[in-house]
């Protein structure tokens, strides 16, 4: 196993506790041998499990940050506020890679983003409560594929 993506929803009530279980379970995943960590940029969730990627890389150095964005960053973040924009050009300069897969935002191009996410990774940690949005979708993706996926969901 050297590879793991995220996908969470966008609206997440961030906790002392949520943190920390989402830095243990990179360690984990780490120490299990995950090199590589891939992150479709939106808001919520996936800033959250970026920016955990970027802080762990001081104590492994040899863990990788890769941003698989649906769109250009113009375009994904057009209705998104200053602070939010702020923090995703922070996250892309820490960034190990940057790979955008569409050259304009389109109705399926978010989809095609969590298709490849799924795709490149061999474990999944996911933030799920809804199994019909866009996360649910990519968890079913995932589980379809027989990948692990670690939710950090706690209702």
């Amino acid at each position: 196993m050297k590879t793991c993506c995220f996908t969470g929803h966008r609206i997440i009530k961030i906790t002392p506790e949520l943190n920390q279980r989402l830095r243990d379970t990179i360690i984990n995943m780490i120490e299990c041998g995950v090199t590589d960590f891939y992150n479709g940029g939106a808001i919520g969730f996936d800033m959250l499990c970026a920016e955990t990627v970027i802080a762990l890389k001081a104590e492994y150095s040899d863990i990788k940050l890769h941003m698989l964005l649906p769109c250009p960053p113009k375009e994904h973040v057009k209705r998104w506020n200053k602070a939010q924009i702020a923090r995703y050009n922070e996250i892309l300069q820490a960034a190990d890679s940057v790979i955008v897969l569409s050259k304009h935002y389109t109705k399926e191009c978010m989809k095609r983003r969590n298709e490849r996410l799924v795709e490149l990774a061999d474990c999944c940690i996911c933030y799920c409560n809804n199994p019909r949005s866009g996360t649910g979708q990519t968890v079913r993706i995932a589980e379809q594929k027989g990948i692990d996926v670690i939710n950090l969901f706690s209702g």
